[in-house]
């Protein structure tokens, strides 16, 4: 397994590009299943997540192509609307699936999520939603399996507690359904409201996505249409992150500063300089070490939960105490045995990590547990005194397009290790 190498201290200096965002692009192409026409999506990252999902379109029968960071799907027929095990075993959003599956075919078979133990994202909500829609489900040896052989129709859904997938899912079984769906307790990530777009060049009738109720007029069938993904927000923010834990001076290029509008604050009210620096771009300085600044994980437009892992690294070197609030994820401070094992003081109570800021951190060999907290102990690293080896960064490469190539671009010392 790949290892990162990383040597601390260095300020980061010049630009960092931000990509496409990984989790726009996932449910993006999930939508391509409900066309029979092709539908070229741009930007699309290249990170292990997307191949696996551009693996399952394949396995269900949709043709794909890729050029130049673009990808056309032409899912023209599909032989096996299923999303099998060996396929998504290591994916969170094979549930992305389910709704434009059995909204097309009127049948799918959908093996559970697997992905980063973060805790559970439960795919119940998911289930009920398309019940309400007139699916028929049920979950048998790790799979859930949908009929809908006269077709969904329409219907009211309110979720009991926000849920970003299965809004998406919902949404795109909707486009397809006979009559009127009303989406109640929506979630309002961007994301969401690009995958709204998408469907909407695609020809559905779309009202109120990025608010908490999103109506949805059936239609009978989709076009093809071509859509570019909006900037990685989770990405952004690490950088941004990046930039300040290091002292440094950079500049955030290809990015939404709105998306990221919850994180600024928090920043600037921890010392650090966040300014604009022109269309899509943010420009982020530090000087000594941050402020202690409590925060808590919301829902869009609240501080994102796939932010929070870096966030506390930043925190860890900061003066005085600081006190991070989980509240999506019941699982998602794995990553604090790691930052201990680099000298940062954290306890766990409950679902909140209490951050007492050290004046340094060391360099250390630690093991990534998931995703976010792979690109917190990298951050770490950044600014740690001495040498630290990361293990794991399989996790990593799911959700960042060559990080390590980007980083050390901007002035870190870090390389990649392939055993």
């Amino acid at each position: 397994m790949d290892k990162f190498q990383i040597t601390g201290g260095t300020p980061l200096q010049g630009e960092l590009p931000v990509s496409g965002s990984k989790n726009a692009a996932l449910p993006a192409l999930a939508a391509c299943l409900l066309t029979a026409e092709p539908v070229t999506l741009r930007r699309i990252p290249p990170v292990k997540d997307i191949a696996t999902m551009q693996k399952l379109l394949a396995y269900t029968g949709a043709q794909i192509d890729q050029q130049d960071g673009s990808v056309r799907i032409e899912a023209r027929s599909l032989d096996r609307p299923e999303a099998p095990y060996d396929v998504v075993k290591t994916m969170r959003a094979s549930s992305l699936v389910l709704g434009p599956l059995v909204a097309r075919t009127g049948v799918a078979r959908v093996s559970m999520p697997g992905g980063c133990a973060i805790g559970a994202r439960p795919i119940n909500m998911h289930i009920s939603a398309l019940e309400l829609l007139g699916a028929e489900i049920e979950q048998s040896h790790g799979y859930v399996e949908a009929r809908a052989p006269q077709g969904l129709r329409g219907g009211r859904v309110h979720f009991d507690r926000i849920t970003v997938t299965g809004t998406e899912d919902v949404l795109m079984a909707a486009v397809l359904a006979r009559g009127e769906t009303i989406i109640g307790n929506a979630a309002r990530e961007p994301e969401v409201t690009d995958l709204a777009d998408l469907l909407i060049a695609m020809g559905a009738k779309i009202e109120g996505a990025g608010s908490s109720t999103i109506r949805v007029q059936g239609v009978e069938r989709l076009h093809g249409a071509e859509h570019t993904i909006i900037p990685d927000r989770i990405e952004a923010g690490t950088f941004m992150l990046a930039a300040a834990i290091t002292e440094g001076d950079v500049v955030i290029s290809n990015c939404n500063p709105e998306h990221v509008s919850a994180l600024t604050v928090k920043m600037q009210q921890a010392g650090a300089e966040v300014a604009d620096a022109g269309p899509g771009a943010l420009r982020v300085r530090a000087h000594g070490r941050p402020t202690a600044i409590d925060v808590t994980t919301e829902e869009y437009p609240g501080f994102a939960t796939d932010l929070q892992a870096q966030y506390m690294a930043w925190m860890t070197i900061a003066q005085g105490i600081s006190f991070v609030t989980e509240t999506i994820f019941e699982n998602r401070f794995m990553h604090t045995q790691e930052l201990a094992r680099m000298g940062a003081n954290i306890r766990i109570v409950g679902r909140q990590a209490i951050v007492a800021g050290e004046p340094e951190l060391t360099g250390a060999q630690v093991i990534a547990s998931d995703l976010r907290a792979s690109a917190s102990l990298v951050l770490a690293a950044l600014r740690a005194r001495g040498q630290s080896t990361i293990d794991r960064v399989y996790h990593m490469d799911r959700g960042y397009e060559r990080i390590e190539e980007k980083l050390a671009a901007a002035g870190a010392r870090i390389t990649r290790l392939t055993d």
